[in-house]
């Protein structure tokens, strides 16, 4: 073969093997040995919500400013913030589809919500009432509980699994009266019944998977896990690009080596059928916004709790998330879907799930998001789905820290 003849023959594979490739979510983009690894020290409390975001938040209640007061008044009038709730801890909480059967399924995630609310309610009130309610929830499930089991066990270990540390990392860092034996029972606890069965990820709808890597990232804070910690982050960064399309990632959305879906057919049928693809469109967006609204937290979630422990992965996913929420946020607020988006209907319900996003995005970074915010400000204060998210425009709206 002539000399040009062998140039073009190696552009023309070069062409070919690039466009097999772009597909596939195995290489995000570059990011600093920080951003790889575990920090050298976990900052505590740091699930979620860090001590200086817990004091503005004290701050703004004290005096009264909204909308963190409306958003308190609701979280302590809510049933998550009573003194008198009774835990039903159970040794296996068993959840099939759609929670049925339901056998501690809702028990398992409310128990978890109310501990959290109760150390928010300590925090902001400084009344001790609520710590140690909140930890005689934690110490009611953590000698009990040993697996989850059926069909939908890895999903109720996510939702459940997100709550319990966010809970834990409060009152274990700002409040004296845990017992070390209660601190340690409820460690093991996330060891051996939460931790393995988040950790391993799924390959069902994405926002499966999203919700098991928050409850791993909170969970391995708690434990200070690096080594999980670190498998957290980098199955993180491969799922977010294929969870949500941008223009740069080519004719198809990425996907993630080993899942089975590499050829288009394949992509559509993973994408609910959905053919054309946009900036913010999500692997379930045509599925319904309630189960993207639960992708679109955990991702939200996640990057808040890495960002407090010092490793800031929303540069990296901050185009994403941004277009996600804004095309999510659109159709929410009931702008006409057009024909190539879904079939031309979408199942609204988005959720409580934007205020953390549009806080890091918008509050911290700058980035303009009109539909994002008009969604966010029209739906304060947001409450809970009473499964795995709560309380979001009390801790994280215009929070600068």
């Amino acid at each position: 073969m002539p000399a040009s003849g062998r140039g073009k023959f190696r552009i023309a594979v070069c062409a070919i093997a690039v466009s097999l490739l772009s597909t596939v979510a195995a290489a995000p983009a570059p990011a600093t040995e920080a951003q790889l690894a575990a920090p050298g020290s976990f900052t505590h409390p740091g699930v979620l919500v860090s001590r200086p975001q817990l004091d503005f938040v004290r701050g703004k209640v004290n005096a009264g400013a909204q909308p963190w007061t409306n958003a308190y008044n609701q979280m302590m009038s809510s049933k998550y913030a009573s003194l008198t709730r009774t835990p039903k801890p159970r040794a296996t909480v068993e959840c099939g589809s759609y929670s049925n059967p339901n056998n501690g399924c809702t028990d398992e995630r409310e128990d978890a919500i109310a501990a959290y609310t109760l150390a928010l309610a300590w925090y902001i009130t400084q009344d001790a009432r609520y710590a140690n309610k909140a930890i005689a929830i934690m110490d009611a499930w953590s000698p009990v509980i040993k697996s989850h089991t059926n069909s939908n066990a890895p999903l109720q270990t996510g939702w459940a699994g997100s709550s319990w540390p966010r809970a834990a990392e409060i009152i274990r860092y700002t409040y004296t009266g845990w017992s070390s034996t209660g601190v340690n029972n409820f460690a093991t606890m996330l060891r051996n019944v939460y931790l393995p069965k988040v950790i391993v990820g799924s390959n069902s709808n994405g926002n499966w998977e999203l919700s098991m890597l928050e409850a791993a990232i909170g969970i391995s804070v708690f434990l200070e896990d690096k080594a999980s910690y670190d498998k957290a982050v980098t199955k993180f960064r491969a799922r977010v690009p294929a969870y949500i399309y941008i223009a740069s990632d080519g004719a198809l959305p990425k996907t993630i080596p080993g899942t089975g879906r590499d050829t288009r057919d394949q992509l559509v049928g993973y994408w609910q059928g959905q053919s054309t693809f946009v900036d913010g469109l999500t692997q379930e967006t045509c599925r319904d916004f309630v189960h993207t609204g639960y992708g679109l937290s955990a991702i939200a979630n996640f990057a808040e709790t890495t960002r407090i422990q010092g490793q800031d992965l929303y540069p990296e996913i901050s185009e994403r998330l941004r277009h996600a929420l804004g095309l999510q946020a659109k159709y929410e607020l009931g702008e006409a879907v057009p024909s190539w988006l879904c079939g031309g209907s979408v199942t609204r319900g988005l959720g409580p799930v934007t205020e953390v996003g549009f806080n890091a995005l918008n509050g911290r970074m700058g980035i303009a998001m009109a539909n994002t915010q008009r969604l966010t400000e029209q739906n304060r204060p947001a409450g809970s789905n009473n499964l795995f998210v709560a309380w979001q425009t009390l801790t994280h709206a215009s929070n600068p820290n």
